[in-house]
């Protein structure tokens, strides 16, 4: 893996769940991310799961704010959200409801060309899924 002379290589979130099996069937099967590595120890699991290309997103509250504005319409996040990049923002965001996601703000087109939906996953994740407006009715 190139580290594009940064000392850095990779970006893992780390989320503990009430859940780990509903959010692994999630996260895994219905959103897509591919199985990288699974370790048990201690009683407990662990599943790490790729998902591309990584990004650290530094935000000032007001801009967060506005995001949430356009997205949503109201402040939604807390202080960590995470982001997925898709092709098909609405098939994708269809899925995630149906398997349990609580659907936040239906996809909206944005200022900054990018189709974004937003939802609340298992574990304490509120989640962006976003991608080309590409979508028919977008």
């Amino acid at each position: 893996m190139s580290t594009a002379g940064g000392r850095v290589s990779e970006l893992r979130l780390v989320v503990t769940v009430d859940d780990y099996d509903e959010a692994l069937r999630f996260y895994r099967d219905v959103l897509g991310l591919d199985e990288q590595a699974t370790y048990e120890s201690g009683g407990g699991r662990l599943t790490v799961l790729e998902a591309g290309r990584a990004t650290l997103e530094i935000a000032e509250a007001r801009y967060a704010e506005y995001i949430d504005e356009v997205e949503v319409g109201r402040r939604v996040a807390g202080r960590f959200g995470i982001a997925f990049e898709v092709v098909e923002v609405r098939a994708v965001t269809d899925d995630l409801v149906a398997a349990g996601g609580h659907l936040v703000a239906q996809p909206t087109v944005t200022p900054w060309a990018s189709l974004n939906a937003r939802l609340d996953g298992p574990g304490p994740l509120h989640l962006t899924v976003f991608g080309p407006v590409l979508d028919r009715g977008a």
